[in-house]
């Protein structure tokens, strides 16, 4: 089984609407593997534009906030292309569309590495950070997942959480556990990427 990076990927519509979803991304060669739910407006905005960009970032509050409908996230225009990159990421990566391989549920997206650039230094992650996208990745499964594996995985991950955290990564789990609240209440689901 290839191995999956946590990532954000920002793309643009045809008709210039921007949009922000995390996404676990795989590496082949100098390739860069997107897999995106059908349908989705990542997929339909790449297939439109042929392009996107990876973003890495330790900021733990974007992953828990585009899974729980905040996508306000600050970006900033990059010379020379037309999707723009997080305003706070450590890098980026501009991708640019060489195939895409058709699924029913999931079509594979292959990417090109057009430039990568790094805007920080990589300190390392902490566990309360892991937690959080893993929370993430939870919250956006929630219509797909049980109960009881739901509030199983959140307790368990609540114990790094309560060690680690500091108030950026609080913020973040508190989205996220208001959200599985919400959803488990009967409310509406939360947004899809």
């Amino acid at each position: 089984m290839p191995m999956i990076f946590e990532t954000l990927v920002t793309t643009v519509s045809a008709a210039g609407v921007e949009h922000l979803a995390p996404m676990g991304v795989r590496y082949e060669g100098d390739e860069v593997v997107l897999m995106p739910f059908k349908p989705s407006t990542t997929l339909a905005n790449v297939v439109a534009t042929r392009s996107a960009v990876l973003n890495l970032t330790t900021d733990v509050r974007v992953f828990a906030g585009c899974v729980t409908g905040r996508r306000d996230f600050a970006t900033m225009a990059l010379e020379g292309f037309a999707v723009r990159r997080l305003a706070d990421t450590l890098a980026h990566v501009e991708l640019e569309l060489l195939r895409v391989e058709d699924d029913a549920q999931r079509p594979v997206l292959h990417m090109a590495r057009r430039r990568e650039v790094a805007h920080g230094a990589f300190r390392g992650f902490n566990r309360a950070q892991a937690a959080v996208i893993e929370g993430a990745v939870l919250v956006s499964r929630l219509g797909m997942l049980p109960r009881d594996k739901v509030e199983g995985e959140m307790a368990y991950l609540q114990i790094a959480i309560d060690k680690t955290a500091g108030p950026a990564e609080l913020e973040a789990w508190r989205w996220l556990t208001e959200a599985v609240k919400r959803h488990l209440g009967g409310l509406s689901p939360v947004e899809a990427a």
